[in-house]
């Protein structure tokens, strides 16, 4: 069902996001567009999922993969298709929308569809994309590199701030830990705290297994039943997670995506973490 309040925006979004005090944000959705229908469809029920527990929702899908690990794995319908369906999504489901960018010429193309523009793990070093992406005014999400140190992030988010934008969240997302493996190091998430902007844990590419799979990623998504309660513990502002109706016919990241017919059930148990951590 279509939301029919206005979807958080601008400073009314940021206060919701980096508050930093009572419940956390969730950033969710499947990892690509995978049709004209099927963003809609998840958007629905995480409407639906987080009105019933009241976590602010930020609806995430990515109109094109741009690092797969395989050339003929599916990428998205591309940035013109890609961001008519976002927009149709927004507009409909009231919902704020996250999605990447890649190059700094999609910037302003993104900025004017999407609330937060996502800076991918890979490229959270070029200079140029994050402070094109920051001086677009919108929210940005600067996801560290799973060749990053926690505090290395500093210089990268003083990157985007020297735009005079300083609506900057930062996103763990695992830290490679030998061939095809990545760990989460809890103390990143006070270390990224400390910078003074809201950290996010990317609860699903944390248990992803880069190229484990030969010619496309695998991923342990099991173990997100675990991690997430523990970076609630932890005290992040928010979780990022790709979900999934049924993972194992996703395009893309299906190994690492979270089945969203579990997702009230995780919510509930996250919440409750959240609670007694206050305590």
């Amino acid at each position: 069902m279509a939301s029919t309040t206005e979807p958080l925006s601008g400073d009314r979004l940021w206060r919701a996001l980096s508050r930093g005090a009572g419940s956390f944000f969730l950033i969710a959705g499947p990892c690509v567009i995978e049709n004209p229908r099927h963003p809609g469809q998840v958007a629905a029920r995480l409407v639906e999922i987080t009105g019933e527990f009241g976590i602010p929702l930020v609806f995430k899908a990515s109109y094109d993969k741009a690092n797969r690990s395989s050339l003929g794995s599916f990428r998205g319908p591309g940035l013109e298709r890609g961001l008519e369906i976002l927009a149709g999504v927004r507009e409909r489901y009231r919902v704020p929308i996250l999605t990447d960018v890649h190059e700094t010429g999609q910037v302003e193309r993104a900025a004017a569809v999407a609330d937060i523009l996502q800076i991918p793990a890979f490229l959270c070093r070029q200079t140029d994309l994050v402070m094109e992406a920051a001086r677009s005014g919108r929210i940005v999400n600067i996801k560290k590199g799973q060749f990053m140190a926690p505090w290395d992030m500093k210089g990268i988010a003083e990157k985007a701030a020297a735009s005079g934008n300083r609506r900057i969240m930062l996103t763990e997302r695992g830290f490679s830990f030998g061939y095809n493996n990545l760990v989460v190091d809890m103390r990143s998430f006070p270390a990224m705290r400390a910078f003074g902007y809201p950290v996010v844990f990317d609860v699903t590419h944390s248990v992803q297994r880069p190229g484990g799979l030969g010619d496309r990623s695998g991923g342990d998504a099991h173990f997100i039943d675990t991690l997430g309660p523990a970076g609630v513990a932890a005290g992040v502002h928010g979780l990022f997670m790709e979900v999934h109706e049924n993972p194992a016919r996703a395009l893309s990241d299906g190994p690492n995506a979270y089945r969203l017919s579990k997702l009230p059930r995780l919510l509930k148990r996250l919440l409750a973490v959240r609670e007694a951590a206050r305590t």
